[in-house]
Parts: C-alpha cells; sequence; structure tokens
C-alpha cells in the first residue's frame, strides 16, 4: 500500500461539503463563513452559510426541516431573492438532484465539519413540537388537540394576515376568472362559485364549517341567505363578528367560535366546507361527511373544498417543515379518497374540480402582498415567523405548479331513502 493511499483525506471546505451533495450541479452560489465558496461566481440565487449553529441544524435535521431551521432562526441566508417570495430559489434548489454520498465520502464530511456539529440544538421558537411529543395536547384530532393546532396557525395575528391575505381577509384558495385579474376578484368569484353551485338563494340557511374570518358566511348573507360559520381560531371569530357588525348583516350572518362538531342545528339548505377538510385527519373523514350529512335537510347540498394529493396512495401525514411550522397535524389525501368517504355514508356526488393552477395564482399574490408589506409584516410577528410564512407560500406554489398537490372542490347532495335529490338541474347550473 503507498504512502498516499495510507495518507487521511483532506478536510472538505464547507462550499466542498455542498458540492458533495449536490454531486457538482447546483445551479447556485454557495458561500459559507469559512470563507470558501462554489458554483458558478455569477449566479444570480445562492445560499449563504453564515455560523456553525447553522451547520448544526443542516446536518442533525433530515430532508428539508434542517435547511429550514437555519434560515428561519437567521443563521443560512437566502441569496437573491426576498424572504417575502423565495420561489426562484426554491424552484432551482427543486431542480437539484441532491443524493446521499457513499459512506467513506460521508465520513469524511462528518470529519471535515467536525463531530461536534452533529449534537442537537433546540430549534426555532416557531417550530411546533414533533406529533410524538404532542400527546400532551391530547390525542391526535381530539377537540383540545385540534383547538391547539389552529392556535398555531390562524391566532398569528390578524394585523398579519390583513397584509398578506388583502381585504378580502380569505385564507383559501381563490378562482381567476381571467389570468389578469385581481386577487380580489378571484376571491370575489371563488365566492360566487360556491354559492351558485350550492343553489343557495334568499331565505336559504348556510352553514359553513371552518369559516375562517367569515368570507363565505358574509357573501351569503349579502346575497339574502342566513349564514352560521364556525372557527375554531379565536381570532378569527373576533375579527369576523366585527366584520359582521360593520356591514350591517347581524340580522343574517353569524361567526361563532369553537368546533364544528359541537353545532346543534339541523336542517341547513347547504353546508360549505372551505379548507377545513386538511385538518379533521384522514381516518375522521366517514364520521366528518356523516356529521355534515346530518345538518342537511334532504336535497341540501355539500360543498367540499380542499388540498389533496395528486394520488390516492402517498401517505397522509404532512412533511416536517409543514408539520411543524406550518399546520401542525395536517393530513392530506388524494380526491378519490375523498369522494368515496363521501359516497359511503350516502351522499350523492354530483359535481367536482381542480382548481390547483388557481392556487399556485392565489399564493403567487399571497407571496405579492407579503413583499410589499415585509416591513409591516416583521414589526408584527418578528423576522422569524415572517419568513416562515414567505418560504410556506412560495414552497406550496411550487408545490401547485409541480403536481404535488391539488385543490378539489366536491359537490354533493343528501338524498332521501328513494334516492331523490329533490329535483335539482340535469347539468351543472352555475356559470364557470
Amino acid at each position: 500500500m503507498t504512502s498516499e493511499q495510507n495518507a487521511p483525506e483532506r478536510k472538505l471546505t464547507l462550499a466542498e461539503v455542498l458540492e458533495v451533495f449536490a454531486a457538482g450541479q447546483e445551479p447556485l452560489r454557495f458561500t459559507a463563513y469559512d470563507g470558501s465558496s462554489a458554483g458558478p461566481p455569477d449566479a444570480a440565487l445562492g445560499l449563504d452559510l453564515k455560523t456553525p449553529r447553522g451547520t448544526t441544524y443542516l446536518a442533525t435535521a433530515p430532508g428539508d426541516l434542517g435547511l429550514v431551521r437555519a434560515y428561519v432562526s437567521g443563521n443560512l441566508d437566502m441569496l437573491g431573492v426576498h424572504p417575502g417570495d423565495p420561489y426562484e430559489l426554491l424552484r432551482a434548489l427543486a431542480a437539484t438532484d441532491f443524493k446521499r454520498p457513499p459512506a467513506r465520502v460521508l465520513a469524511n464530511v462528518v470529519r471535515s465539519i467536525g463531530l461536534e456539529r452533529l449534537k442537537p440544538i433546540a430549534p426555532p421558537p416557531q417550530e411546533a413540537l414533533p406529533r410524538w411529543r404532542r400527546i400532551a395536547e391530547g390525542l391526535r384530532h381530539s377537540k383540545t388537540r385540534d383547538a391547539d393546532a389552529i392556535h398555531h396557525h390562524y391566532d398569528v395575528s390578524n394585523k398579519f394576515y390583513e397584509l398578506v391575505l388583502g381585504p378580502s381577509m380569505t385564507y383559501t384558495c381563490a378562482c381567476y376568472p381571467t389570468l389578469d385579474a385581481s386577487l380580489e376578484e378571484a376571491q370575489d368569484n371563488k365566492y360566487r362559485l360556491v354559492f351558485e353551485k350550492l343553489a343557495l338563494k334568499p331565505g336559504d340557511r348556510l352553514l359553513d364549517v371552518g369559516c375562517g374570518w367569515g368570507g363565505m358566511v358574509r357573501y351569503a348573507a349579502r346575497n339574502g341567505v342566513k349564514a352560521v360559520g364556525v372557527t375554531l381560531s379565536k381570532e378569527q371569530a373576533l375579527w369576523g363578528q366585527k366584520a359582521i357588525a360593520d356591514e350591517g348583516l347581524t340580522d343574517l350572518a353569524e361567526i361563532r367560535h369553537g368546533d364544528y362538531r359541537d353545532i346543534r342545528e339541523s336542517g341547513f339548505d347547504a353546508v360549505s366546507s372551505i379548507g377545513l377538510t386538511e385538518h379533521i385527519g384522514v381516518h375522521n373523514y366517514p364520521s366528518y361527511f356523516r356529521f355534515l350529512q346530518s345538518k342537511l335537510r334532504t336535497g341540501g347540498l355539500l360543498l367540499n373544498h380542499c388540498i389533496t394529493r395528486h394520488d390516492n396512495r402517498s401517505g397522509a401525514p404532512a412533511g416536517g417543515f409543514i408539520d411543524r411550522y406550518v399546520f401542525p397535524d395536517g393530513e392530506l389525501t388524494g380526491s378519490g379518497r375523498i369522494i368515496t368517504e363521501a359516497q359511503d355514508v350516502g351522499f350523492e356526488v354530483v359535481h367536482e374540480e381542480n382548481l390547483r393552477h388557481h392556487y399556485a395564482m392565489t399564493l403567487r399574490d399571497w407571496c405579492r402582498n407579503l413583499v410589499e408589506h415585509w416591513d409591516e409584516a416583521v414589526a408584527e410577528v418578528g423576522v422569524g415567523t415572517a419568513k416562515v410564512w414567505g418560504l410556506y407560500m412560495a414552497g406550496s406554489r411550487l408545490g401547485f405548479e409541480t403536481n404535488v398537490v391539488q385543490l378539489h372542490q366536491v359537490l354533493a347532495v343528501k338524498l332521501d331513502g328513494r334516492g331523490n335529490d329533490g329535483g335539482l338541474p340535469l347539468r351543472p347550473w352555475w356559470s364557470p
């Protein structure tokens, strides 16, 4: 054996470590606190690893979680993008085929960064506990634990949501009538579409579960429908109740702070569920659809609007970043599973459509709002939380564009015992 073969491998710089995992194909420039750099020097996009703490985050968390921890905590910067909309950098990273190196190379990576960098440290304060440690908050999708999960995401700050969502205060996929429509036009059009699909008319009664800040409730009330909304978020309920009073809709509209499972009334002409199904847990779908069916009169319609997987085989739990920073306990499944569960409790599904491209456009516009109001947003919730939102919305946009996730509206009717649907028209009765 030669002396060269006996010699230990040269320690790698931090830039070289990145090259190991990216197989030298990264379309980015990479700089680090050790003075090293890699990638095209004229690249418009890149990453700057600022501290040893950032290295620890990257080395001790799998997948995207380490990157998120380093970035949110300020130990890693994204170069060439605004923190309110890092879409272009995320798209470049998604195009990079990161691979696990051979064991011998991996051992040299560990030696190069130092064993001390492999000792886990506390995550940023924006991160929720892992699923297995949330048992103290109750069983998954119990009323108590669901309330805690909703509080984590939706009670950030009404002012912050106003900056990001715009005047409609609508935190669900819009429906763009044209490619150049504004966000507000698209959100109003979404409510119009739901209203028409549900065949609502003045004097009808609507139950809106997971009503958010009450956009659907107020839209229905403006059109003469008596609407009841329910949300687990106290901040949403307070904002929505004030908006109802300010618009003079208190005779027709109501928002309650509570769990949808506590609604006692029944006989509603229609039920809308816009962005709730993602939070309830796939194993709860039978009881969820059975409950909503029990709230409807015979011939009443349900509109279920939710994010889905692109197939019906993928696992339901969200990935590390989404589960820890955005939607704790959130679960997604394919539209086929949703339709199956609705049918299995007795609903007849009469229509469904996929609006995933509309959600990509919605997220684009939310990011645009966050960029425009960045300083105000940081002043309201802090730079770490604002970064989480920019990362989450830009990453979600990419997910919808690449068909990782979809957005489906499923319309179903409650039949009587003989299969009658109350006389619905033979073909879709709403405007596209």
